[in-house]
């Protein structure tokens, strides 16, 4: 549904086609309303109908007061039904549990009502912010399966990530079902964007600067080694947490070429082993 180019309100990416299928990571209350709040007003200015699906540390209520801060008619719309806010509990699990195919399912009714009622088409956000950690396997195959439904059709999405909550893998499963990221480095929002076939699952690693922006991000050690157990890579806080450079030191070495004790290589030879073992990546 590439066929036509929406305004999305933000400094960082001012345009995007319909089937645009996003994620932010944040941290506050502000960063939400940061990325959030313009990107309704936009979708609001240009006849698009509005979900806005809210979930700490930005509620319904506050969500709808950062709106109308910037939107000076914002009761006129909601009175008129071209935005809803709803909290992520009554969207995400209002049958007590998350159910990824009762939520899609939601939003094509959301869609179909809106075409009907003359909107240009459906922009939307959601927050996971309350889904349980045991969810997260289910969501990712949601994420997926959203950014199939999405590119087919008249919708725009944001989904937003808290970083307290996500892991090194959770991170990455977010961005690869995503073509965009929106993510704050030293202070500054930036925008990432999956190359080739961006659909495609291992688009992640086709873009070294996405791979590299993200984990550098994530504040605890990342690495990963080949099926020699030698490293291949590893993530600024992991480098600067041993002191090594990895180009130089580390790319290619085992443990028992690092400077840590036999003992020390032993045990992580022990856990690299079993990782390979039951073929799940680990992390503390």
């Amino acid at each position: 549904m590439k066929d036509q180019t929406r305004k999305l309100g933000l400094d960082i990416l001012s345009e995007v086609p319909w089937g645009t299928h996003l994620c932010q990571f944040y941290d506050t209350k502000k960063d939400l309303i940061d990325i959030l709040v313009p990107y309704f007003k936009a979708g609001l200015e240009n006849n698009e109908f509005c979900m806005w699906v809210a979930a700490e540390p930005l509620g319904v209520d506050e969500a709808k007061a950062s709106l109308g801060k910037v939107v000076e008619n914002l009761d006129e719309y909601i009175e008129k039904g071209q935005i809803e806010f709803i909290d992520a509990s009554q969207w995400y699990t209002k049958s007590g549990r998350f159910n990824a195919d009762e939520v899609i399912e939601g939003w094509v009714k959301k869609l179909n009502q809106a075409l009907q009622r003359g909107f240009d088409g459906l922009r939307l956000s959601g927050n996971a912010f309350r889904l349980e950690k045991k969810d997260w396997g289910v969501l990712a195959e949601y994420e997926a399966a959203v950014d199939n439904l999405i590119g087919k059709h008249r919708m725009l999405a944001i989904c937003s990530y808290y970083m307290g909550k996500c892991g090194p893998w959770e991170i990455i499963d977010a961005v690869k079902n995503h073509e965009f990221t929106i993510i704050k480095r030293h202070g500054d929002w930036e925008v990432l964007e999956s190359t080739g076939c961006r659909r495609i699952k291992d688009a992640l690693y086709d873009s070294q600067r996405m791979l590299e922006t993200v984990l550098d991000s994530i504040p605890s050690g990342v690495f990963w080694k080949d099926r020699n157990l030698l490293y291949l890579g590893a993530n600024r806080y992991w480098l600067n947490s041993i002191g090594l450079n990895f180009s130089e030191e580390v790319a290619g070495k085992s443990d028992y070429d690092l400077p840590w004790t036999k003992e020390q290589a032993d045990s992580f030879r022990k856990d690299d082993r079993r990782v390979m073992e039951s073929g799940t990546p680990e992390y503390n």
